[in-house]
């Protein structure tokens, strides 16, 4: 959301108009859920996604002659044959998608709501729209980004945030090493050079923090869990070996740590998802990230594509239809 809002005071306070499209609603089987948004340009680019496809090209293409006409106006799509065909997105729901025209006057309230979020603060995205004969109210609570707290600037570190700052985290990294710890390595985030220990004790971790762990061994490794384990974090990582991982756990076991507390620890980290190389391994610890932060957390990854049953069933469906 900050991307759109960023774009929208950039674009309306120099004196263009654009159109902020919101699925207000959906039924059954849909590529978006509710709150998905796509800002539309006057020159036809966009901000965001609503699931892509061609439903997305159909509202961008509304919303352009609905930028031209400056009216804003409520659209409904049913995902049947009329939408999808070409691509796969015969879903079988329907989304409705309010499309918000937005000038300099206009976008006021959303000028608040960016102040907010850039502040740290959470805000309210809220507005009216017109609904058959009467009038929808949407209303939707906005807070800052996660944060991702990463212990360890080396190599995994700076893979990792690299494809956390696309993924909306807000980043900071910690290391005793400035070379590594620098604006250069991590371009997206805010670094943080010190003892890594006594720098994690200091951060205000929060419900919305994660932390991961990627320092150069396993004494380092220790430390930082250490004086994490005990916080309020959405999500603890611990990379390493499972021999590593159990000599860390006896000691802060020893130490009265808690089982309860250990079995937070995603340890060793990441999805498995075969990774080898640096960048994999970065991603298999992105990809446990979203899964926590989308409510997935200690659920089996699989692959979401259809088995043999499956797609027979749909092919004999299909000649039936």
């Amino acid at each position: 959301m900050r991307s759109i809002l960023d774009e929208i005071f950039k674009r309306c306070s120099a004196g263009e108009r654009v159109a902020l499209c919101t699925v207000v609603a959906t039924r059954g089987s849909t590529p978006q859920s509710k709150g998905a948004k796509m800002l539309v340009l006057a020159d036809g680019k966009t901000v965001g996604t609503l699931g892509g496809g061609c439903v997305e090209a159909e509202v961008r293409k509304q919303t352009l002659e609905l930028l031209a006409a400056d009216e804003s106006k409520l659209l409904e799509f049913s995902l049947d044959h009329d939408y999808g065909w070409d691509d796969g997105l015969i879903c079988g729901g329907v989304m409705e998608i309010f499309v918000q025209v937005l000038d300099d006057a206009r976008s006021k309230p959303l000028y608040e709501l960016r102040d907010a979020l850039m502040a740290d603060r959470s805000g309210q995205f809220t507005f009216n729209y017109p609904r058959g004969e009467g009038c929808g109210h949407y209303v939707e609570d906005l807070g800052p980004p996660p944060m991702l707290l990463i212990a360890g600037a080396g190599h995994v570190g700076q893979a990792l945030g690299q494809i956390a700052s696309l993924l909306d985290f807000r980043v900071t990294v910690i290391d005793d090493r400035p070379d590594y710890a620098s604006a250069g390595r991590f371009p997206n985030a805010r670094c943080i050079v010190g003892d890594i220990e006594s720098e994690l004790r200091k951060f205000p971790i929060d419900p919305s923090t994660y932390v991961v762990i990627v320092t150069r061994g396993h004494r380092n490794d220790g430390h930082a869990l250490a004086a994490v384990v005990d916080s309020r974090a959405a999500y603890i990582g611990l990379i390493g070996s499972k021999t590593k991982i159990k000599m860390i756990m006896d000691d802060l076991h020893a130490r009265q740590i808690s089982a309860e507390k250990l079995l937070r620890v995603h340890a060793p980290i990441g999805l498995d998802i075969g990774a080898v190389t640096v960048p994999e391994i970065a991603v298999s610890i992105a990809a446990e990230l979203v899964a926590t932060r989308r409510g997935r957390e200690n659920q089996s990854a699989s692959a979401m594509k259809m088995d043999e049953s499956q797609l027979g069933r749909w092919l004999a469906r299909t000649r039936k239809d």
